[in-house]
């Protein structure tokens, strides 16, 4: 006994060690033999399936499918085949009435793309009878030959431009190309298909007839993908029309062009890489068609450099027309209507700052730490940011569609310039200073106000305060930050249907800011050299202040135009709407409107009236005439209020039963009018803009030999400007003013004839300002001519 006792002490612990191993060893084996099995119950059919599956097939009738879901016949005659695999080829095709999984797909694409460098090859598409379009595709070809020729000397470290194919639609399967994307060469596999498609206009049946039913049968048809061309790199479309026989595009020029865009749009997935360009063959075309070209060579190179096209705004490769206007225009949607698409959108409640406490909860009190002991150190103050990146400022006015610049700047992309991009018009400031609002960027060095208007389009999501106690950031980096992310915003708009690509490119230089997107611009310290910034660049100025900072407005170097904002005629009703922080709110609006006489010589000033019925409109003539007499601004812009529908806005008692409508707005321009003649003051109506609900009074200055000159010349004013700087010559506002157009005038409703006018709910082009002067009789508002 004693003897076995010693062998188990001498020999325990390499027993238990080989005793452990073996256990482990045991378990793995039998957890590999379960996987082994389960791999191979689950990934090979048994026979009984492939039989039933057999018997399945033998019932579908013969029909013809996509080429993507099955293997090529011709292939399939040159392979022997046996057994199963030798039924299923021989039998008819398998009709897929599931869609195949776009994620799966979406996943592989993206590791392909990471996988092999990138190559773009563009694939020139072309319809034509008389030869026309044909000479013109090739000379889009050359140009794309070059561009493929000099791609290395572009210095992009991955991929490249692939020499272009071109094809007549005439004599192409539409098969090969429309139902599902070309598959890279074997020897590329990261290649991609770029489409541009030149496509004429004609009156008669021709293969473009084919092209679209094909279009329209490959969309709806529920055996294939919506999108099938979704693996396309993009694709852009140039149109030919005769501008003779079909002016218009509602007459037809461009039509066929159009409807290929549309569809295109729709079975790639909104992949648009170029706005649909046009080109009147009786009329330099070909000028036409060499700036399209231009810009469809720019978005190759940032497809090369980036990988891809690109985010784009929300909606913006909307496949499907929208006649609905954007959602700031909201002068007839009623609470309800914005309550239930706010709701729709998932639009979160905003926060008023105010209600905002320093340490993120309200009411809360502050902890203060008593512990610390020894003497205190008082440590220098710094400045904070106004808008830090983790405030919920920054995330709400992001979210609104800002670009935030540094730490107190923004610029945002007006409606206007998404309806001037697609030629629907541009805003009052076209008919009125003749800014075309594509050309125009909305910015601002200083997103604080000291006002809380209450109707405000930011709802109180921007800082506010009466003194400036932040950081300052330089006049450069906001320069520069603006126009990047203006540009930026631009691009994004490329794939809005509607666009067109020659607007497009005027975009892409910028000719006019707009300092009046929130806030208060004058506030910034150093405004007066990013105003010089802009002027280098010859970009005109329009500056709005809010009448709140008189100091800083009589420092203020000149501007192509000044505006002060005029919400109210007395004390008492300014106090209700703007909603003032300073306590002598009234004094400073007074002693602004000082500085605004002294500098009408110098610089076009302007009143901007914002009518909020309710608050300032009812029985304030007098008060307004008061205001005017006190300043003699050269110009008087009289504008309804547009309702933004917030909690914050009705909370301030702001409901769409204080927007007027247009026929009221004309009336109170009216009376304004007859006021200040009455007193002897010399102004007189000059323009409107019916759609912007605006109406513009205008001093006599602006009147040359009996006609209203109250647009810009800005190529003057620069030359002007230049010209003082050198040698200190002065000069005034009428010294830079044009004749204003005819359709601009009093009583012709104020839209450019030469954009198309889209409709809601089927109101006609006229139907504000035929009502108005229904009301106010023909001898106030003149019949259009």
């Amino acid at each position: 006994m004693d003897g076995l006792l010693a062998i188990w002490h001498t020999w325990r612990l390499p027993l238990v060690v080989v005793f452990a191993v073996l256990l482990v060893s045991l378990r793995l084996y039998r957890r590999g033999k379960s996987r082994s099995h389960t791999l191979t119950t689950t990934s090979i059919p048994t026979p009984p399936r492939i039989e039933s599956h057999e018997k399945s097939i033998s019932r579908v009738p013969p029909v013809a499918t996509p080429r993507q879901n099955y293997t090529n016949d011709k292939e399939n005659s040159n392979t022997s085949q046996t057994g199963a695999t030798a039924k299923l080829a021989a039998g008819p095709k398998r009709v897929q009435s599931k869609r195949p999984a776009k994620t799966v797909t979406g996943r592989r694409a993206i590791s392909e793309e990471q996988t092999h460098p990138l190559f773009i090859q563009p694939v020139i598409f072309f319809a034509s009878l008389t030869t026309t379009t044909e000479r013109y595709a090739n000379l889009l070809l050359e140009e794309l030959r070059v561009v493929a020729q000099e791609y290395t000397k572009l210095g992009i470290p991955n991929g490249g431009l692939l020499l272009p194919q071109i094809h007549d639609i005439s004599y192409i399967d539409f098969e090969d190309y429309f139902a599902s994307a070309p598959q890279p060469p074997s020897t590329a596999p990261g290649t991609r298909y770029l489409y541009c498609i030149l496509v004429p206009t004609y009156n008669i049946d021709t293969v473009l007839n084919t092209l679209l039913a094909h279009l329209d049968e490959i969309h709806n048809d529920f055996r294939i993908d919506t999108a099938p061309l979704s693996q396309l790199a993009g694709y852009s479309v140039f149109g030919f029309g005769d501008k003779e026989e079909w002016p218009t595009e509602e007459e037809g020029f461009c039509s066929q062009a159009k409807e290929v865009d549309r569809w295109m749009a729709k079975l790639t997935g909104r992949k648009r890489a170029y706005p649909l360009g046009m080109g009147d063959v009786k009329n330099d075309a070909e000028g036409s068609l060499r700036k399209w070209s231009e810009g469809l060579q720019e978005t190759i190179v940032d497809i090369l450099r980036n990988g891809g096209l690109g985010e784009g705004v929300p909606g913006s490769g909307d496949a499907v027309e929208s006649d609905e206007e954007d959602l700031e225009d909201m002068e007839y949607l009623d609470d309800e209507s914005y309550a239930a698409k706010q709701k729709k959108m998932g639009g979160a409640t905003m926060v008023d700052l105010e209600d905002i406490k320093m340490n993120g909860q309200s009411g809360a009190p502050i902890p203060i730490d008593f512990t610390t002991a020894g003497p205190t150190i008082l440590a220098e103050p710094q400045a904070k940011e106004m808008v830090p990146k983790t405030s919920p400022t920054y995330s709400a006015l992001t979210k609104q569609g800002y670009t935030i610049v540094g730490s107190h700047s923004g610029v945002k992309i007006c409606r206007w310039t998404k309806s001037a991009l697609r030629g629907r018009g541009s805003c009052y400031k076209y008919s009125f200073y003749g800014i075309r609002s594509h050309l125009c960027m909305e910015a601002t060095p200083s997103l604080s106000c000291s006002n809380k208007c209450i109707f405000c389009w930011r709802h109180g999501t921007n800082p506010v305060g009466t003194t400036w106690r932040w950081k300052v950031d330089s006049p450069e980096l906001i320069f520069n930050g603006v126009k990047e992310g203006h540009y930026k915003k631009i691009k994004m708009l490329k794939g809005v249907p509607g666009v067109r690509a020659e607007r497009f490119a005027e975009a892409m230089q910028i000719r006019h800011c707009a300092l009046s997107l929130v806030g208060e611009p004058i506030f910034y310290p150093r405004i007066n050299r990013f105003l010089d910034m802009l002027h280098q660049e010859r970009i005109s100025s329009f500056l709005v202040c809010n009448a709140q900072h008189p100091d800083q407005l009589e420092a203020l170097n000149r501007v192509t135009q000044l505006y002060v904002s005029i919400d109210a005629s007395n004390r008492e009703s300014l106090r209700k709407i703007d909603r003032p922080l300073h306590r002598d709110f009234w004094e400073r609006f007074q002693r602004c409107l000082d500085i605004l006489r002294e500098k009408r010589h110098i610089q076009r000033t302007v009143f901007r009236l914002t009518l909020v019925k309710g608050f300032n409109v009812e029985d304030e003539v007098m008060g307004y005439a008061n205001l005017v007499e006190k300043a003699l601004p050269g110009l008087i812009e009289v504008k309804g209020v547009t309702f933004c529908g917030t909690s914050t806005s009705a909370g301030a008692g702001l409901t769409m039963k204080n927007v007027p409508f247009y026929e009221e707005v004309s009336a109170f321009v009216v009376a304004l009018n007859n006021e200040l003649q009455r007193r002897g003051l010399e102004y007189g109506i000059a323009a409107e803009h019916a759609h912007s609900c605006c109406v513009l009074l205008a001093s006599e200055r602006f009147r040359v030999n009996g006609k209203w000159h109250t647009r810009i010349d800005y190529d003057r004013f620069f030359e002007l400007l230049e010209k003082e700087k050198a040698d200190g010559t002065s000069f005034a506002p009428e010294d830079y003013m044009r004749e204003t157009e005819e359709w601009a005038l009093w009583g012709r409703g104020g839209f450019n004839p030469e954009d198309e006018r889209v409709f809601r709910k089927g109101r006609d082009a006229d139907s504000r300002a035929r009502k108005a002067r229904e009301i106010l009789g023909a001898e106030m508002v003149p019949e259009a001519v």
